[in-house]
C-alpha cells in the first residue's frame, strides 16, 4: 500500500518498477524504485522516531575499506580496520527518501538523518477515501550526480524480483481467501 502511494503521489508514475523489501543494491531497501531514466530511488520506511535515529548506524551509510590501517597507540604501531567514513548516499542510489507517519515527524529530526541529501516523505491515513494514504514531501532528496544509470540486465533482474513478489502476493491473497471460505462454510454450512 505504501509503495503504491509513493509511486502514484510522489514519484508521479516516473518509475518503471517498484520492489518492496529488496536487497538488490547490497543493502536493504523498503521500496526500491527504478526511474524511467534507469536510476535507483531508495525509500526507507520508518515507524517511530527511534527507528529513524537508529538508521544512521546501518552499513549502507558507512564506507568501511577493510583492514590495513595502522595507528600508533601508546607508541606502539597497531594494525586494524580502517576508520569508517560517512556516506552521503547508499551505494548505487540516485535519490534516498525516508517515509514515515506524519504524526511522528518533528523538524528537529532532520539533525538525526544520516545524510543531508535524504528526502523526507510523510504519510497520513485517510478514512473514507479511495486513496488510503495521503503522501506529502516534507523535504526533497538531493540527487547523487555520481550515481550510474542501470544497464538493461540490471533492470531485467530488478523486474524479475518485482514479478516474483507479485506472484507471492497473489499466493498470499489466495491463501487468505481460502481460509475465509473455509471459516464461512464451517460456520454457515455448505450451499445447497
Amino acid at each position: 500500500m505504501l509503495a503504491r502511494a509513493v509511486s502514484l503521489q510522489v514519484l508521479n508514475r516516473r518509475c518503471l518498477v517498484l520492489v518492496d523489501n529488496c536487497n538488490w543494491t547490497g543493502h536493504e531497501c523498503d521500496v526500491l524504485g527504478v526511474t524511467t531514466d534507469l536510476r535507483i530511488i531508495d525509500v526507507e520506511v520508518k515507524i517511530s522516531r527511534s527507528d529513524l535515529k537508529a538508521d544512521a548506524k546501518k552499513d549502507k551509510w558507512w564506507d568501511r575499506r577493510g583492514w590495513g590501517h595502522y595507528e600508533r597507540v601508546d607508541g606502539v604501531r597497531k594494525h586494524g580496520p580502517a576508520p569508517a567514513t560517512a556516506r552521503l548516499y547508499p551505494p548505487k542510489v540516485w535519490k534516498h527518501y525516508y517515509a514515515m507517519p506524519a504524526e511522528i515527524w518533528k523538524p528537529d529530526l532532520l539533525e538525526c538523518l544520516p545524510s543531508v541529501t535524504s528526502g523526507v516523505l510523510l504519510f497520513r491515513e485517510q478514512r473514507n477515501s479511495s486513496t488510503p494514504l495521503a503522501m506529502t514531501v516534507e523535504r526533497r532528496a538531493v540527487a547523487n550526480r555520481d550515481a550510474t544509470r542501470l544497464r538493461a540486465e540490471h533492470v531485467v533482474d530488478i523486474a524479475r524480483l518485482a514479478n516474483l513478489r507479485m506472484w507471492e502476493a497473489y499466493a498470499q491473497m489466495e491463501a487468505r481467501e481460502a481460509e475465509y471460505v473455509k471459516h464461512f462454510f464451517a460456520r454457515w454450512g455448505q450451499p445447497k
